[in-house]
């Protein structure tokens, strides 16, 4: 089941995201729970949370920051719903498109996003860190969807 996590799921995101290792901190995570123009959508089985998603609201468009999904359940299915969730959500919200960026070496997150329709728009050289154990920096994908 699918729903919007609140202030009181703090816990149970914040666990999730020490696992998932999505990105995100903990402070982001926080205050998102809090802030009227980000929806925070979870993934829940049965009493634990297994999967989360954010999406921003901006003037026009709506930002996807992040999907986590617990290590031992990716492949499964649960990105894909938490995508469809949020999609929803920028519906509701008006948006004209959905805009995320994403790391280049992500094959299985770039593979999701394009087939919910997302198309690479541009790409910021040397964006993030590299993945640990790996020297340099990442570029990232810019990426886009109409609503």
């Amino acid at each position: 089941m699918i729903a919007e996590l609140y202030r009181t799921d703090a816990p149970a995101l914040l666990a999730l995201e020490a696992r998932a290792q999505s990105g995100v901190s903990e402070a982001l995570l926080t205050e998102a729970l809090i802030d009227d123009t980000v929806y925070v959508a979870g993934r829940w089985q049965e009493s634990q949370l297994i999967g989360y998603a954010l999406l921003a609201r901006l003037p026009f468009d709506a930002e996807l920051q992040a999907i986590g999904v617990l290590p031992e359940r990716r492949g499964a299915g649960i990105g894909g719903e938490l995508l469809g969730a949020v999609l929803a959500v920028a519906a509701d919200w008006q948006s004209e498109r959905v805009l995320l960026e994403v790391r280049e070496s992500n094959a299985s997150a770039r593979k999701l996003y394009a087939g919910a329709g997302f198309q690479q728009d541009g790409m910021r050289r040397d964006y993030y860190p590299a993945a640990e154990g790996a020297a340099g920096r990442e570029s990232a994908l810019l990426m886009s969807r109409s609503i």
